[in-house]
């Protein structure tokens, strides 16, 4: 697996959910969003987007992705997340 282009990806993807509303994104608690994409050098990748309480309920949110290329990376994904507090600020950013 091209880390890099994992991670370039990853970034990507995590950067739609970023737009989301805290709102929208506590609607999707519980889910688990999957995507498959193609990188630029032909390696398909599985992308895994889950949304969870960072804490306590009604506080901030975790937004966690991860990504692999079905091989042995799928036992350790390659792994990037944000925190959003109620008021749509990104914690340590």
């Amino acid at each position: 697996m091209d880390n890099q282009e994992a991670k370039t990806l990853l970034t990507k993807k995590l950067a739609e959910y970023r737009h989301l509303s805290h709102a929208d994104l506590v609607a999707k608690i519980g889910d688990i969003d999957c995507f498959e994409i193609s990188g630029p050098t032909g390696v398909e990748y599985q992308i895994e987007i889950q949304i969870f309480w960072d804490g306590k309920p009604d506080g901030d949110l975790r937004v966690m992705g991860g990504i692999d290329d079905g091989g042995l990376r799928a036992l350790m994904p390659l792994c990037e997340d944000f925190i959003v507090t109620p008021d749509g600020r990104f914690v340590g950013e």
